[in-house]
Formats: structure tokens, sequence, C-alpha cells
């Protein structure tokens, strides 16, 4: 029985036309219970000619009603003064109408033929039932405006809400993803590498490039510690930033690395989620060049293709061979997934596929959002 009601009260709120009809059922049902109680019973003529010419009174209101419906929802947008003058002139017409049909029922059920000497009362009583009808009719329809504005003033919020939710989401993956990265980059392995490299050059008498590297790991490390917030980079500043990285790991590989750009300038004012390339870098440095004894290239390409931004970040390792034996390789990538998702909700793409002759190729889809162009940016990103 809940069910059944439920189901009436939806098709009821999602249906003009079944509201209305209902409407119109009770208002005109409602009119006829009035005039009963209101003349027949205190006239004390109760008779069944009377109750049946109220009922056909009834009915003929509700065909004689109706047009109404259409001219108004018709004239609903004109201006107040014209919509006053449309509805009068209906008033008086449909009310016209219904007054001589009532009548002819009248003089039909009683046998009658001297039934128009009281015409004008009828009448001017059924202007003022039309009216009422308009009254009533302009009065539900400002209500449901009013409904419909307010739900959607409600669905809007709750969209703001579930925005804010998502921002709020984005704002505590990005700094896990800061914190992860950071654990990436700054583990003991990374530093124990760097420090190794720096010495090394100290043994060597090198003292410029060990305070090169020095120099590196202190900016990088500021670097790292000072961005915050969720807001999106240009790609040219996410270069920069990587660059950071890469300048370290150069000193340490030397020949061994080769890094390749090849970036469309459209790209370079594109907006990226901060520090999106890091992990995907690092996976190459740890798993391309450092195991590999001629070392090897770490290429990144960026291009807007239909109104995306496509990032290649390709390596010359093993490829896919790695991530399917269960190695680490896929910790920093599914790192970068869980942040993409979290800042798109799913409108992006994110693939890792084998690169000839050997390597790794990760292809990251992004809506393309443009951003102003720093003129002062490094020449890497040109």
């Amino acid at each position: 029985m809940h069910a059944a009601f439920q189901s009436f009260t939806k098709m009821l709120h999602e249906n003009d036309d079944y509201r209305f009809w209902l409407c119109q059922l009770i208002g005109w049902s409602g009119y006829a219970l009035m005039t009963f109680l209101s003349i027949t019973l205190i006239d004390n003529n109760v008779s069944w000619p009377h109750i049946g010419h109220i009922c056909l009174s009834s009915l003929l209101g509700i065909t004689t009603s109706w047009p109404l419906r259409n001219l108004y929802n018709a004239t609903f947008d004109f201006t107040i003064l014209r919509r006053l003058i449309i509805a009068s002139v209906a008033i008086i017409v449909l009310s016209a109408i219904w007054t001589v049909l009532r009548k002819l029922v009248f003089a039909w059920i009683v046998d009658e033929t001297a039934v128009w000497d009281d015409i004008n009362y009828w009448y001017f009583g059924d202007v003022f039932v039309f009216l009422c009808w308009s009254v009533l009719y302009y009065g539900l329809k400002y209500y449901d405006l009013h409904t419909q504005e307010h739900q959607e003033l409600l669905e809007e919020s709750a969209q703001k809400q579930q925005e804010q939710y998502r921002r709020l989401q984005a704002e505590s993956s990005f700094r896990d993803a800061q914190l992860q990265m950071l654990r990436y980059q700054l583990n003991p392995h990374f530093l124990f590498n760097t420090l190794n490299g720096i010495n090394a050059l100290v043994k060597l008498k090198e003292n410029n490039k060990a305070q090169e590297m020095l120099q590196l790991l202190s900016k990088f490390l500021r670097h790292s510690l000072e961005q915050e917030g969720i807001n999106n980079v240009s790609l040219a500043d996410e270069i920069d930033s990587m660059m950071l990285y890469l300048n370290i790991e150069k000193i340490r590989f030397e020949e061994r690395l080769n890094v390749e750009f090849e970036i469309e300038p459209q790209a370079r004012q594109a907006l990226v989620p901060p520090f999106i390339l890091q992990p995907i870098v690092e996976n190459s440095m740890k798993y391309a060049i450092e195991p590999s004894e001629n070392g090897g290239t770490v290429r990144v390409a960026a291009a807007v293709v239909e109104n995306e931004l496509q990032l290649n970040i390709s390596d010359t390792g093993p490829g896919l061979d790695i991530t399917k034996s269960g190695s680490r390789r896929g910790v920093g990538l599914r790192n970068t997934l869980n942040r993409l998702e979290t800042l798109y909700d799913g409108k992006y793409s994110f693939e890792t596929i084998d690169n000839s002759p050997s390597g790794l190729i990760v292809r990251i889809r992004l809506p393309f959002q443009t951003a102003p162009l720093n003129r002062e940016k490094s020449a890497v990103a040109q």
C-alpha cells in the first residue's frame, strides 16, 4: 500500500497532466458539494433534478474551464498587464458559455421555459467561480515554480558540497602524494646514492661538481617542501620541477643518462597536477637507467590532441615485464593513477604500453586547460 502511494505521488510530481486533472476533479467536486450545502439544503429543495443539475454543472465546468489551462500556459511569459487583460476576456467569455449551458440543462431537467429571467444572477456567480479557478491555477503554477527553483537550489547546493568534498579529497590526495614523492625520492637509497656521489666527487677533488650537487639537492628539497595547495601548474612549471630531480641524477649517471623532451608550444601552457610526472620518471631511473650498464634514455613528450593534453613518458628499460612480475615499479604508477582519479573523476585516461624495441611508455590524457605563459621559463620546456 505504501509503495503504491509513493508511486502515485511520484507520478503526480512528474506529470503535469495528471496533477491538473486531479485538481480539476477535486475543485469541481468541491464546487458541487458547496453548491449542494449552501443552496439546496438551505432552500430545503433536496430533489433529484436539483442534484442532477449540480452534477451536470460541475461536468460542464470541467469542460468549459479546460481551455484556460492552455491559454494561461501560452501567455505565462507575457507581462502582467497583458495576462490580466487576456485572463479577464477569457473569464467573461467562458463564464457566459458556462452560464448558458447550465441554463439549458436546467430547463431540460425541470422542463421549464421561463428560466432566463434571472440569468444575470447566474452569470455574475459563474464569473466569480471562474475568477476563483484562475486565481487557484496561477497560485498553484507559481507554487510549482517556487518548488522547482527551491529544488534546483538544493541540487546546486548538493553539487557544490560534492565538489567541495572532492576538492578536499583531492587536497588530501595531493598532500599524501607529496609525502609519497618525498618518500620515493628521499628514501635512504636515494639519499645514500646522492651523498655517496658527493663524497666520491670530493675524494676526486671535483669540488665544483660536489658543490653543484649539494646545491641541487638543497634546491630540490626546498622546492618540494614549499609546494602547497592543489592548484594546477603549467606543464612548463612541472617540467622545471622535474628537472630539479633529473639534474641530480645527471651528475650521478653522467653520460649513462640521456633525457629528451618533445613539448609542443601549445602544450607548455597546459595545466597539470603538480608532481604528476615525478613518480613516473623516478620509476624510469630505478628500473631502466640504474640497472643498465649502458644507462638509457628517458623521453618526455607532450602534445594537444582533440582538446586533450597527451603526455608520453617513455624509457628504454625492460618494459612491462617488470610490472608483470610484481616489481615495485608499479607503486609510482598506481600512485599517479589514484591522484588522477581523485582530481579528474574519470575524465582522463592512463595506460602503460611496451616501448619499441624495449622499455615502457606511460601515456596520460587530461582535459586541456591553458595557463598564462611565463616567459622566464627555462629552455628545457622549449
